[in-house]
């Protein structure tokens, strides 16, 4: 019988394992494909959770170390004895801050309830060495923590009873309540007032102590509403503020305080009406009453200045006029409401140079060169003041003093004369060219000078009026732009120049609106 060759036998056995390695592969792919069937839903699922849950997984891995290191830091506070402490150190701010990062946090709670039973028991160790101050401090810190009410109770009781015997109160309650009955209220140490904080300092709920405390603030109120009926400001002013400092609360205050600010009202309109009718002495003093209760007010600030600048310009006219003795009196009315050094030396100057003026009338006439010296001196200076605009201002050194003196000098010199004639068409013109440039400030001392050089001109009046509407105006738009300030100072200059303008009221009430006192 004949056998196949080896080579035969050999193919077969390589092609029976292919088929085996084959259908091995194709059963792992099989298998693998029902795999992934379940593992990517569950990957997909893992993959929202990680996403909905990452803020709470990342306070968990970042909140955990940081509670654990307050907690260790408040159990070392408590076991130091510092209970509590405004930096942030004390037990109770530790324990607290870690009970904000996690309110299931127990150790917290228990810290805490630790630290309201230390805190307890300073307070009766600080009572046993007659520390009233440091008992009533625990004694409030454990009742924050809320400790036991009956543990806090004994506390009181025990603080109450020594207080009491500490300061006296029934004493301290009888001198206060007989202070009371005479109406002495407050102003020193044994006054009503003064005697029943010190009973509450002690034994806050003392209700004697309380309720006469509630009388004397009334009775007190009462007197400051008086006071303001009487155009006593500043007592009102003061009576209020005492009031205030005793009891922040108290229901009469808003009353009172409406009262004072009706009566300030009330004395700023007359001080104005005072003003615009340049009864500087009147003004003078409502300015002065409004700043005695409330020396902040701008209104009343500015109209005082105003009485001042007033003042100062009357000394220098009058001085002018060589009226001395009413230029003086101006001068020190002036100094009276509180005029700067500047402006009074710059006024007396000018009175020195009107007195040097006077007496050069009354004495022999000086050599006739020396004369002639000064009165050339005297005109250069009229030219110049006059080129640099300088009409009435700086007192002293204005074209308008310089012209005085030459008439002093030689009053009928063809010279002084055409000084004069040429200087009252120098201010008309600087007042136009000023107004027409919107400088509003040099426009106004122009026209000082012009009323100065020539009071009686029949087109004073309105020239004022155009001034005094072109503050109004420049006012307007600035008070658009939110500058408060600029526009209060352009109804002030309005009022002065022309106190009967009609635009005045409308411009005041959009001040008022805008926020500005009007």
């Amino acid at each position: 019988m004949s056998h196949p060759p080896d080579h035969e036998d050999a193919a077969h056995a390589a092609l029976r394992r292919v088929r085996r390695e084959g259908r091995w592969w194709w059963l792992q792919a099989r298998h693998a494909r029902r795999v992934w069937r379940w593992v990517l839903p569950i990957a997909a699922l893992v993959f929202i959770a990680l996403v909905m849950l990452r803020g709470p997984l990342a306070n968990w891995f970042w909140n955990e170390p940081q509670i654990e290191q307050l907690l260790d830091q408040g159990d070392r506070a408590l076991a130091a004895g510092r209970l509590s402490a405004d930096d942030g150190t004390g037990a109770r701010e530790l324990y607290q801050a870690a009970l904000a990062l996690d309110g299931d946090r127990s150790q917290a709670r228990t810290g805490l309830a630790r630290t309201a039973q230390a805190a307890l028991q300073q307070g009766r160790e600080a009572l046993d060495r007659g520390d009233i101050e440091a008992a009533q401090r625990g004694l409030a810190l454990a009742r924050a923590l809320q400790v036991p009410q009956r543990d806090a109770e004994q506390l009181a009781q025990r603080l109450a009873q020594r207080g009491t015997a500490h300061a006296g109160i029934a004493v301290l309650l009888g001198r206060a309540e007989a202070a009371l009955q005479a109406q002495r209220l407050d102003g020193d140490l044994d006054s009503a007032l003064p005697l029943f904080q010190q009973v509450l300092a002690v034994a806050p709920n003392q209700l004697r102590a309380l309720e006469g405390r509630e009388d004397a603030l009334s009775d007190l109120l009462q007197q400051a509403r008086d006071a303001c009926g009487r155009g006593d400001l500043a007592r009102a002013s003061a009576l209020l503020g005492s009031a205030r400092g005793y009891d922040p609360g108290h229901v009469d205050l808003p009353v009172t305080q409406e009262a004072l600010n009706n009566a300030l009202e009330a004395r700023l309109r007359q001080a104005n009406q005072a003003l615009r009718r340049q009864r500087w002495d009147s003004a003078a003093a409502d300015f002065q009453a409004v700043l005695a209760a409330a020396p902040e007010d701008p209104v009343a600030r500015q109209g005082l200045q105003h009485v001042i600048d007033a003042q100062l310009a009357n000394a220098t006219r009058l001085a002018g006029d060589f009226r001395f003795e009413q230029a003086d009196r101006a001068l020190a009315a002036a100094h009276a409401l509180g005029a700067t050094e500047r402006a009074l030396g710059a006024a007396r100057q000018v009175l020195a140079q009107a007195r040097q003026a006077a007496q050069a009338l009354k004495t022999p006439g000086a050599p006739r060169a020396q004369r002639e010296r000064r009165l050339r001196a005297l005109l250069a200076r009229i030219v110049d003041a006059e080129a640099r605009g300088q009409f009435l201002s700086p007192p002293g050194g204005s074209a308008y003093d310089a012209l005085r003196e030459a008439q002093a000098l030689a009053a009928y010199d063809p010279r002084v004369r055409a000084a004069a004639q040429r200087l009252l068409p120098a201010s008309r013109s600087c007042f136009e060219d000023r107004l027409r440039e919107n400088r509003v400030q040099a426009a106004g001392a122009c026209l000082e000078a012009w009323q100065t050089l020539s009071p009686g001109e029949a087109t004073l009046s309105a020239a004022r009026r155009r001034l005094a509407q072109r503050w109004l105006a420049i006012g307007s738009e600035r008070l658009g732009a939110g500058d408060l300030a600029f526009a209060q100072q352009a109804l002030a200059q309005a009022r002065h120049w022309q106190p009967d303008l009609a635009e005045l009221g409308e411009f005041e009430q959009r001040l008022r609106d805008a926020g500005g006192p009007g």
